[in-house]
């Protein structure tokens, strides 16, 4: 399944969770994990609801792993994907020591997640 195919059912499975999909929208809009081999094999579930592609993020693992090594990033990866995590199944996270160091465009990008978690489109 390719990037976009895998946003799709990744948006299609969280339609209707504000939290969920701000979560999935953080991560997919940052633009680096839907691409990389040894994330989307590891910890995205693909099915189908009938014809309606459906995938799902296994978030704690996917944690587990960011914090035991398992899953190298650059400090700007890990704080993206901590803060999807948090805003999509509520894996704590120390907003403090996670958004410093934030760049300008991830924060744009973290502000949107949390209007989209907040139900605010605009």
């Amino acid at each position: 399944m390719d990037t976009d195919h895998v946003a799709t059912a990744l948006r299609n499975c969280a339609s209707g969770l504000y939290a969920a999909q701000a979560g999935v929208a953080l991560l997919v809009s940052h633009g680096t994990f839907l691409h990389r081999y040894d994330f989307t094999s590891r910890f995205i579930e693909h099915d189908t609801n009938g014809a309606t592609p459906m995938a799902a993020i296994d978030w704690e693992a996917a944690i587990t792993a960011l914090d035991n090594g398992g899953l190298p990033c650059s400090g700007g990866e890990r704080r993206i994907l901590q803060l999807a995590a948090s805003l999509a199944a509520g894996t704590p996270v120390s907003l403090r020591d996670t958004i410093t160091g934030l760049d300008s465009p991830n924060t744009a990008l973290l502000v949107t997640a949390i209007r989209c978690a907040a139900g605010m489109r605009r």
